[in-house]
């Protein structure tokens, strides 16, 4: 996988919104102000502030600002301004692109899962961390700093997580949002976790749909070969039907005695204030007993 180059202070980062709408102008003024607390030089997506029902503006619109970013030599990085749902729809029209410009920061989680896809296919680390809208707390910052200026080896500490099967695997970081991967299936992105530590989050999703969504990973072949699972956080996740109730600990634990691999639940990341910023691609060995995460970069 290639690395792109570290947003030191003097980066040019373009902000873009490839999915959801944002809530009016002062949320984009909210993201200029946070990048460039960074030090980082901003440019705004033409159709940042577009909206087209829930999309911030068409397809084309929001795949010409992401192309125009990705192809524009002077820009170093794209920090996506939030989620919601679109970014795949975007796929074909950025995927050549993605393939012959040089490595770029990319930063989002959530729906930008879609995104991340493309650049692994492209064979390019991509950062899933906040999105440019969100406020960021100290230990949200930090982490983000940590990963895509600093760019070094972190252990990161993931002392309130569940183990649920015991062990230490080393892998490439791959993942993202467990909805958005489920879609995938069956596309030219769909997601390739051999040889992988798998990182998942999601919300607003029933945990009977949790279930449906794993199993048709893992019948689909998608953790085949994988050598770790980190489950995040899954936000508004309710485990109560009409029918019964079932667990997401009791649906993580099925899963990490099916495919037999190191497995802990609720790390840091998902749609939660303080999360870390993940390198996917980079290599991480998974510390379950320890409950630690060690990426290791060059």
């Amino acid at each position: 996988m290639r690395e792109p180059l570290p947003l030191r202070p003097g980066a040019h980062v373009a902000l873009v919104s490839p999915s959801g709408p944002l809530n009016g102008p002062h949320e984009l003024e909210h993201a200029v102000v946070t990048a460039e607390s960074f030090g980082w030089t901003v440019t705004v997506g033409e159709h940042a502030l577009a909206r087209a029902g829930y999309f911030a503006g068409d397809d084309a619109q929001r795949a010409a600002d992401l192309v125009r970013a990705i192809e524009d030599d002077a820009v170093d990085g794209i920090w996506c301004l939030r989620g919601g749902y679109g970014s795949a729809r975007l796929l074909p029209q950025i995927d050549a692109a993605v393939r012959r410009a040089r490595p770029k920061v990319l930063i989002g989680y959530s729906d930008i899962t879609a995104l991340h896809a493309a650049w692994h296919h492209a064979g390019v680390v991509s950062f899933h961390g906040p999105t440019a809208r969100s406020p960021l707390t100290p230990f949200s910052r930090a982490a983000l700093l940590e990963a895509v200026q600093v760019g070094a080896s972190t252990s990161l500490d993931a002392s309130g997580a569940e183990v649920v099967r015991g062990g230490r695997a080393t892998g490439r970081l791959a993942g993202g949002n467990l909805a958005l991967l489920a879609s995938l299936c069956g596309t030219p992105w769909a997601p390739d976790f051999r040889d992988a530590v798998v990182v998942l989050e999601d919300i607003g999703e029933a945990t009977y749909r949790l279930d449906r969504m794993l199993s048709q990973l893992r019948l689909a072949g998608a953790f085949d070969g994988c050598v770790g699972l980190a489950f995040g956080h899954f936000t508004d996740c309710p485990d109560t039907t009409a029918d019964g109730i079932r667990s997401l600990a009791a649906i993580v634990h099925e899963v990490a005695d099916q495919i037999r691999v190191p497995t802990l639940l609720g790390v840091p990341i998902g749609h939660i204030a303080e999360q870390w910023t993940l390198p996917f691609g980079a290599q991480a060995t998974l510390d379950v007993d320890a409950r630690l995460l060690h990426v290791h970069r060059p």
